[in-house]
């Protein structure tokens, strides 16, 4: 898939790749929603990629919000930085591990809503055009709402289809 450079683009991937990522776990059976990963070391299971993808919406949400009012905050909160935010992945799984499996479906649900209904009001040129906002450094917006959606998604996918392959595996 093409990375998006237009609004219109940018949410047709996100809610594709999210609609592809529901079908995908929809079509699992329970067994195997709720199975441990045999393959990892974070995310142990479909709950933890659940969760993630649900604290990535909450970093957008922030982040735009925040700006928006004028306070200037960065994306990735303190302390961490673009070379240390994998430890801000494990406090997000750290964070998650008494949160019902239940409950990280329906946050992720609402928040994927709530990230489109924040990247609709911005124009082509405020979402693609790199440096149009302060508070983007040397980026785009635009940029910061596909890794937080349709690229997100899409590791999401392939790290499902790598569970569902690997208990296919432990049933033959």
């Amino acid at each position: 898939m093409p990375r998006a450079t237009t609004k219109a683009e940018l949410l047709a991937a996100a809610d594709d790749q999210f609609g592809k990522l529901w079908k995908l776990i929809d079509a699992m059976p329970e067994a195997v929603q709720t199975a441990a990963f045999l393959f990892e070391d974070r995310d142990r299971n479909l709950r933890d990629v659940l969760v993630h993808l649900y604290e990535w919406h909450q970093l957008l949400l922030r982040w735009i919000a925040a700006n928006q009012k004028g306070e200037g905050r960065p994306f990735l909160p303190a302390p961490y930085n673009w070379k240390t935010y994998p430890d801000m992945n494990v406090g997000f799984w750290e964070k998650h591990q008494a949160t019902p499996y239940a409950d990280a479906k329906a946050w992720l649900l609402q928040s994927h809503a709530e990230a489109l209904q924040a990247i609709q009001p911005f124009s082509d040129e405020e979402l693609f055009v790199k440096k149009h906002f302060s508070w983007t450094g040397t980026s785009s917006l635009g940029s910061y709402c596909i890794s937080a959606t349709a690229s997100h998604y899409d590791w999401a996918i392939k790290k499902i289809k790598r569970h569902i392959k690997a208990c296919q595996g432990t049933t033959h």
